[in-house]
């Protein structure tokens, strides 16, 4: 396994800060361990992983608390959307009513 093979495991299989890769990729590329060319793959290779990775944990996180919210049985916010305007509507309606109804018994 050559040096470039084992950096490039190592920061795929790690969680880091971006700018912190690029830092230790342009040191190993100073010292001559990297060239430019693998370096930049290296980055590339990095970053792309990290971003498959940050996805997969955030949709992991959307579907458990989503899992978890109807197992308690908790409305959603869109279920709570529809019954205010379904309060607003008949609070309406029996206002209009109750505006008839006073109307009708001055009469």
């Amino acid at each position: 396994m050559t040096v470039f093979d084992a950096v490039r495991k190592a920061l795929l299989a790690g969680f880091g800060v971006q700018e912190k890769v690029k830092e230790f990729i342009d040191e190993l590329v100073k010292k001559g361990e990297l060239s430019e060319s693998q370096g930049a793959k290296v980055v590339k290779e990095w970053t792309e992983k990290a971003g498959k990775s940050s996805e997969q944990l955030s949709k992991s996180l959307s579907e458990l608390v989503s899992k978890t919210l109807e197992k308690m049985n908790l409305p959603s916010k869109d279920d709570i959307e529809k019954l205010n305007k379904k309060i607003q509507s008949l609070s309406a309606r029996v206002k209009r009513l109750e505006g008839t109804k006073e109307e009708g018994q001055e009469e």
